[in-house]
């Protein structure tokens, strides 16, 4: 599905359309293409687009807002939203696995269940939500694991926040609240790294240019690497270049547990800063955000670690 917006206005003449959900309760359905590009296709600077065209909607009075996205990137405009957008309007981001000329086209169906979840009056205060196959996944912490199945979507080690159920939305957990940072632009140069046994030095020396602003890496176990990448590490650190290091697991928390030459405690003294809980892909979405909104020093390691 294409990277779209549409937004939940209840309760007021709507020019393009009105859409029953529930047999009982209508509400109005505005509908705008903000662009329409492939997944892969998608870029920050898309998603600040998005981001600001919701801060809009917000004032403008709407009620929610759902944005319709291809999943090869979902998650990651999901997350970039949740970090950029501070009110209280839900927004939902939903997709398909199967487009709409296959038997078992799940799109309309997500679509539905995502605008239920969007009106919902619980959904006000959680945050980005990514809806797909009747779960509500919080955005921080949802990836895609499957490259086909229609059940792709899910929260490894925390699992889905919410239900759909006969039309009901139930929310059960709750996501701590995280800082959001209404960025106005984002800046370039922030790469993302998978570590590898036998990984030496190379892909950190090429990265060892002016141009780079930021570096996360994928590493392994509870957050280990490689003795031999260790002295290109170094050297991006000497020249103040911000590294993130979560853990390439699938399941798991990145953590400084082990202090041999090149164990998460030895890299954390070295001065790699580690984010628990995300993926490489959000990890730098989220490096992404807090440079682009100048953050230095003790607030951005907050930042990252929260």
């Amino acid at each position: 599905m294409s990277s779209t917006d549409g937004k939940i206005k209840p309760n007021q003449q709507n020019p393009l359309a009105t859409l029953d959900l529930t047999n009982a309760h209508h509400l109005e359905l505005v509908t705008e293409e903000i662009f329409n590009v492939p997944s892969p296709h998608m870029t920050p600077q898309h998603m600040l687009q998005l981001t600001k065209r919701i801060r809009q909607a917000e004032q403008e009075g709407f009620f929610g807002a759902v944005v319709t996205h291809g999943t090869d990137t979902l998650e990651e405009t999901a997350f970039f939203l949740d970090l950029t957008l501070q009110g209280h309007m839900p927004v939902v981001v939903t997709g398909a696995m199967r487009s709409s000329n296959e038997i078992g086209s799940d799109g309309l169906y997500n679509f539905k269940s995502a605008i239920q979840v969007a009106r919902a009056d619980e959904s006000v205060g959680q945050g980005v939500v990514v809806v797909m196959n009747d779960e509500i996944h919080s955005a921080r912490y949802v990836t895609k694991t499957h490259t086909t199945n229609v059940a792709t979507f899910r929260t490894p080690t925390f699992g889905p926040i919410g239900i759909l159920s006969d039309g009901h939305v139930d929310y059960i957990q709750e996501i701590v609240p995280q800082k959001h940072l209404p960025i106005e632009q984002v800046i370039d140069g922030v790469f993302l790294v998978k570590a590898y046994a036998g990984m030496t030095s190379e892909l950190f020396e090429v990265l060892d240019q002016p141009t780079t602003h930021g570096l996360v890496i994928e590493a392994l176990g509870a957050g280990n690497l490689p003795p031999q990448a260790l002295p290109a590490v170094q050297k991006l650190l000497d020249h103040n270049i911000p590294i993130i290091l979560v853990s390439r697991c699938f399941n798991g928390i990145a953590e400084p547990v082990y202090a041999y030459e090149g164990g998460g405690a030895h890299l954390q003294k070295m001065g790699i800063v580690f984010c628990r809980g995300l993926n490489g892909q959000k990890a730098r979405i989220k490096l992404l955000v807090g440079l682009s909104a100048g953050l230095t020093g003790s607030q951005f390691v907050h930042y990252i670690n929260h």
